[in-house]
């Protein structure tokens, strides 16, 4: 069976991390979110895949090549106007081929396990289209699905009341006619072809529409601090492997515990997983990293810093005296010495021209910014990409992309 992943899309409700990738390729447990997804493929013996990009596609091409070290076969469609998840699915139609009896088609932007992929498979029913869906308490910003049993009777895109606490996760295993059916699909008021509105259509005409529950891993990163609750869980999976690192005299290291090659943690430093760190980064003397901290590659943090909670992607340096919670850091930052980002819970916060809220969060830090010394983000507040702030500063408003802030 093929699985057709689709990462055309920016996700711009997670800027400022977007701005310079797409979500599909925002680490997670220092992978891609694209990753984790294949790897799911991967162990239901689903190796075929069509990969549907669009917007920073040559970041997505140049990780993932052929597939090959990630044991699958890739080949690349492009979307080159996002207009909807039905209008992505078509562009797979050449690859799928006629010969192709059914396929999974999975949202590349939310993290899934490879239970759920089972779940679908083995939830299948004879010629209909098999919806994944799965129970929660709060469903509003979902999907929601009305079923009587397995079969599905309607799809509501985010309901003002409470209808259902089945969601709809965007992973679905379709026949071939599922092709002629999108090129029927109407666009919607928002102007998109969604494959919702493929699939109501479906209902409505009386063909065989069903739904699976599963109960496995799905988690979807909505929001950038979305990211650290995604963290968290997928940590939650790593076992101690310390065996390639350089770990000086005087180091504690506590829990599940993932070091990279060439990585040194130096005398002093103490370590209490979750925590995953990269290769050839440089940590400490005398630094506390605390659980749910992911370190990527190529990253320094000086002494007597203190990470918690946070996610430091490629390539970032933080100097000494530094306290970073709750916070997402994009590649290529650099902060000053007695850089502190301040923690705080049930943050309501604009994006978008939406008011949402945040449960925890420190700060959200996009790439290539430069943050001098002594200098405070109040909680929720975020810095965008490629920003100059001086030392001394309390950030106390969201900072936009290229400012410069003496």
């Amino acid at each position: 069976m093929k699985a057709v992943i689709l990462a055309a899309g920016e996700g711009k409700r997670c800027r400022p991390l977007t701005l310079t990738r797409s979500k599909v390729m925002l680490p997670v447990a220092n992978k891609p979110i694209l990753e984790h997804i294949i790897n799911a493929l991967v162990k239901n013996d689903i190796k075929e895949i069509i990969l549907v990009v669009g917007y920073e596609k040559e970041r997505i091409m140049d990780y993932f090549e052929d597939g090959i070290n990630f044991g699958v076969k890739i080949k690349y469609v492009e979307q080159k106007a996002q207009i909807g998840t039905a209008h992505a699915i078509l562009q797979a139609r050449d690859q799928i081929g006629k010969d192709e009896d059914k396929f999974i088609v999975v949202n590349g932007d939310t993290i899934i396990g490879p239970d759920a992929i089972a779940d679908l498979i083995n939830g299948e029913e004879g010629d209909a289209t098999t919806l994944l869906t799965c129970k929660k308490d709060d469903v509003s910003g979902y999907g929601v699905i009305v079923a009587k049993g397995k079969k599905v009777i309607e799809i509501i895109e985010k309901p003002k009341t409470l209808i259902s606490h089945l969601i709809n996760t965007g992973i679905y295993l379709f026949k071939n006619d599922i092709f002629d059916m999108i090129e029927k699909t109407s666009i919607s008021t928002t102007g998109e072809y969604a494959i919702t509105d493929t699939i109501q259509m479906m209902i409505d005409e009386g063909r065989p529409v069903t739904t699976t529950v599963t109960n496995a891993g799905w988690i979807d990163a909505v929001y950038s601090w979305n990211l650290l609750e995604a963290n968290t869980i997928i940590l939650g999976d790593f076992e101690t492997d310390v065996s390639k690192a350089k770990i000086e005299d005087c180091v504690s290291i506590k829990g599940s515990v993932s070091i990279g090659k060439n990585t040194t943690i130096r005398a002093g430093s103490y370590i209490v997983g979750p925590v995953v760190i990269g290769d050839n980064c440089d940590i400490g003397p005398n630094v506390v990293i605390l659980p749910s901290t992911s370190i990527g590659n190529n990253v320094s943090i000086a002494s007597f810093s203190y990470i918690k909670n946070s996610i430091l992607m490629q390539d970032v340096r933080v100097s000494t005296h530094s306290n970073i919670s709750s916070s997402v850091i994009g590649s290529n930052v650099i902060t000053g010495p007695n850089f502190i980002t301040e923690e705080g819970e049930k943050l309501h916060i604009i994006l978008e021209n939406e008011l949402n809220e945040a449960e925890k969060l420190g700060t959200v830090i996009g790439d290539d910014t430069d943050i001098g010394g002594n200098v405070l983000v109040r909680a929720g507040k975020m810095v965008s990409s490629n920003c100059r702030i001086s030392s001394g500063k309390t950030i106390a408003e969201d900072v936009p992309t290229n400012a410069l802030i003496n």
